[in-house]
């Protein structure tokens, strides 16, 4: 008989939490899941799904635009329903939630939705009072959008609000310049707001391939978004008229109807009661984890954001999965974080995997790199001047290709596949052995000179 009434408890029932609990079940083990909100975490309530249906209801207003080209009679003002498809997408959000929680109860994992807080390397107190124990808990609680400190700042939203909102907003400022800032921009953007967005720095998308960020750089601006840079929050204004006069270092102040902070992530860990088992914290108030994703307390574990590593949703159900395995499968299994994928869903999307052309240069030494710039075809008929990027970073010596970046309509679609390739660590030689497929976009990946 166990000293214990479970042998797993997961605080936090997001991506890594619920396939943790649900593969350790699996497995046999005595599996309780607290959530204070609802299950499926930030992906699936307030994150990557509903915000990539936003991203799908975006793409038709230049979908309809361009339609009169292949043949068909759109009216020139179509009437948009931001209410009908907000609640369509949270209606799917319900869904979602609806079936994760499913999945858990199905596999025997208790669910309490009740806030639940560490009292000890075996302990847990939940709201209500009650107080639990476990021979392992695992942290997974995530991350949520930072704030500045700034006067003014409770005027402003996060990506939280932004799939709740009443209206869209004829004017809006958002500040930051990752993904989230410039998904949000194109979504805006397309549903008919001005944006602006400002940064403290003159860098979008730090970490991606400068040539391909450039190129959406460069096509935001010609759509009309508006890019502030080097512009430091210092303050927002809410007028008598309900308008927000937004403050910031280097440039005049600008007024909107709305301010959008999508400024980076933190770690949940406020008040969760972890240096009461001698859990140790970064400086950012990340769980610190050793490569099995054991904490500084032996019996505490940590996967997803709220450790910091890669804030990924692939990441945090990799790592709840071989946690499990590892745990209570028998399976010697860590995770492999080199050259793990990632898209940014703007207008038009972004796509890349493994090293830059900066970071190759930097550790190969000497890189070869082929481009190929196009204008999709589609975009041909439609009269629309944007045009595709696509970019294969190789090693000089070898010919292996080190790192694949792009941009263009459907970039993450066609990543996809070819990460793996990029992952086995194939060449361009073998690359350009491939007959392409045609007339496609993907087959410039075996076409590039």
């Amino acid at each position: 008989m166990s000293d214990y009434e479970y042998d797993l408890f997961v605080i936090g029932a997001g991506s890594g939490g619920t396939r943790a609990a649900r593969v350790s079940a699996a497995h046999g083990a005595k599996v309780a899941v607290a959530e204070e909100y609802r299950v499926g975490g930030t992906c699936v309530i307030r994150g990557c799904v509903p915000k990539k249906l936003l991203v799908y209801g975006a793409h038709f207003a230049e979908d309809l635009r361009d339609a009169n080209a292949f043949g068909w009679d759109v009216p020139a003002q179509c009437n948009f329903s931001w209410q009908r498809l907000r609640d369509n997408v949270l209606s799917e959000v319900d869904r979602i939630n609806g079936a994760y929680t499913a999945t858990l109860e199905n596999h025997g994992v208790e669910i309490i939705h009740e806030r639940a807080t560490v009292t000890g390397p075996h302990s847990v107190k939940l709201a209500s009072g009650r107080e639990v124990t476990a021979e392992r808990i695992l942290i997974a609680v995530g991350a949520r959008p930072a704030v500045p400190d700034c006067p003014g700042a409770e005027h402003g939203i996060t990506s939280n609000e932004a799939f709740h909102l009443d209206a869209i907003p004829k004017r809006i400022l958002i500040a930051g310049a990752g993904y989230i800032a410039n998904e949000f921009a194109g979504v805006f953007h397309q549903f008919g707001a001005h944006v602006t967005l400002i940064n403290r720095t003159d860098v979008i998308l730090r970490g991606y391939d400068e040539s391909i960020r450039d190129r959406l750089l460069q096509i935001s601006m010609t759509k009309g978004i508006e890019f502030r840079f080097h512009a430091a929050f210092e303050g927002i204004e809410k007028g008598e008229d309900g308008c927000l006069t937004v403050r910031m270092s280097g440039h005049e102040p600008v007024t909107v109807d709305m301010v959008m902070f999508a400024t980076g992530r933190v770690p949940n860990t406020d008040g969760l009661g972890l240096e009461s088992a001698g859990v140790t914290l970064d400086d950012k108030g990340a769980v610190q984890v050793d490569d099995h994703a054991q904490s500084t307390c032996p019996s505490i574990y940590a996967v997803g954001d709220v450790t910091n590593r890669v804030q990924l949703t692939p990441v945090a159900i990799r790592e709840g999965q071989a946690f499990a395995d590892r745990t209570y499968g028998g399976k010697d299994v860590t995770i492999d974080y080199d050259c793990i994928p990632a898209a940014v869903f703007s207008h038009p999307p972004m796509a890349g995997v493994g090293m830059t052309e900066g970071e190759a240069k930097s550790k190969l030494g000497s890189v070869k790199v082929y481009l190929s710039d196009f204008r999709p075809m589609k975009n041909v008929l439609a009269g629309r001047n944007e045009r595709a990027l696509y970019k294969m970073i190789c090693d000089d010596v070898t010919g292996r290709i080190v790192g694949l970046h792009m941009i263009g309509p459907d970039a993450p679609e066609i990543l996809q596949a070819a990460a793996i390739a990029v992952k086995a660590g194939l060449t361009k030689d073998q690359f350009d052995q491939t007959v392409a497929l045609h007339p496609t976009m993907a087959e410039e990946l075996v076409l590039m000179k």
